[in-house]
């Protein structure tokens, strides 16, 4: 933390007890037997610790793809041009990327952050520009970040986290876009998790063997230009992460301190999760988790942070599609906790 960043410190919101335990008597009193539906029910007693209410509502979602290209790159770790990061950004502005379809599908509101490019882009409407520069540096060369960088980088989520509590938004999803993305995420999880890269570096967009061997070679030589500077997972996010990795989870921390539910995304959401988590522990009482990726270093993260996905689709797009997709389930699991009948409602006999 530095002199940009006191917020850091500021405790997390608790949860209301007397909500959930309401929202647990409830469901022990619809007209099922008890945990019968299984995760739906989970979901609604959480949510309803979460926003004090024993009936949650979750019609107002808000999505935010935070985008930034890296330096780690030009070690030839992506099938993909780094171009492709600020097309995408168009892409996502003008609707015609997965999380556009899947956000007008959902009725949530969408902004996109451009935390930095390496091709610049005009101003568009859509587009929050919160440029950083050109880039991460190379982390395999020095630190992905500096200080203040660090600092406006997740500060970016901040404000965005608040912008949706005051526009009065319900859960909050936040979704990635930034060639190289996995290699950062999994340099993170590597040295939050003290795993080898062999067991968290990933195909990303498509790697075949080869291309994994050469990105684990790639986070080898990276962790061991770091090694010694790694303890403080602030630290470790300035080193090895990316504009967007900070930026959502300064957003993860920020919706904690406010109070706002939080969905999680796939490996490289949960990897700015698992900083967040690191930084305050308390912070993943707002979190759910949407889905498994088919990024193999997804399960490790999950598992640290002893999180339930809701779906395994085999999904690893990013860009908080998984999340997305999860959302009609938890309003599913809300309307069958707060519109279902009780036993004594129904006239119906329980179980002895």
């Amino acid at each position: 933390m530095n002199r940009e960043t006191p917020w850091l410190q500021v405790p997390v919101a608790p949860l209301d007890t007397a909500a959930l335990e309401q929202a647990a008597q409830r469901q022990s009193q619809l007209t099922k037997p008890l945990g019968s539906l299984g995760q739906l029910e989970t979901l609604a007693i959480r949510l309803a610790g979460m926003q004090g209410t024993v009936k949650p509502c979750v019609d107002a979602v808000q999505i935010s793809i935070f985008a930034g290209d890296h330096g780690v790159a030009a070690e030839g770790i992506s099938r993909f041009p780094q171009s492709v990061t600020a097309e995408m950004v168009k892409n996502f502005a003008q609707g015609g990327a997965a999380i556009s379809v899947l956000a007008r599908s959902i009725n949530a509101r969408l902004e996109v952050i451009n935390l930095g490019t390496v091709q610049e882009l005009e101003p568009m409407p859509g587009v929050v520009d919160v440029r950083l520069g050109p880039g991460t540096a190379n982390f395999v060369q020095a630190p992905a970040m500096d200080t203040h960088q660090l600092a406006r980088a997740m500060n970016a989520g901040r404000h965005s986290a608040e912008r949706a509590r005051l526009a009065g938004m319900q859960l909050y999803l936040a979704g990635e876009m930034g060639i190289g993305n996995t290699t950062a995420a999994a340099a993170l999880a590597c040295a939050l998790l003290q795993q080898p890269p062999q067991a968290l570096a990933g195909p990303g967009t498509g790697l075949d063997a080869p291309g994994v061997a050469h990105k684990v070679q790639v986070l080898q030589r990276a962790l061991a230009h770091h090694d010694g500077h790694l303890e403080d997972p602030v630290e470790c996010l300035r080193r090895l992460g990316g504009f967007e990795i900070a930026a959502m989870s300064g957003a993860y921390l920020a919706c904690a301190q406010m109070g706002l539910p939080t969905l999680i995304d796939g490996f490289i959401s949960t990897a700015a999760a698992l900083v967040t988590a690191r930084i305050c522990p308390q912070a993943t009482q707002w979190m759910l988790f949407a889905h498994t990726s088919a990024e193999p270093g997804h399960q490790h993260i999950l598992q640290a942070l002893n999180a339930k996905p809701l779906l395994n689709l085999g999904m690893r797009l990013g860009e908080a599609s998984g999340a997305a997709v999860a959302v009609p389930l938890l309003r599913l699991a809300c309307a069958l906790q707060g519109q279902m009948a009780t036993f004594a409602e129904a006239s119906v006999a329980q179980a002895h």
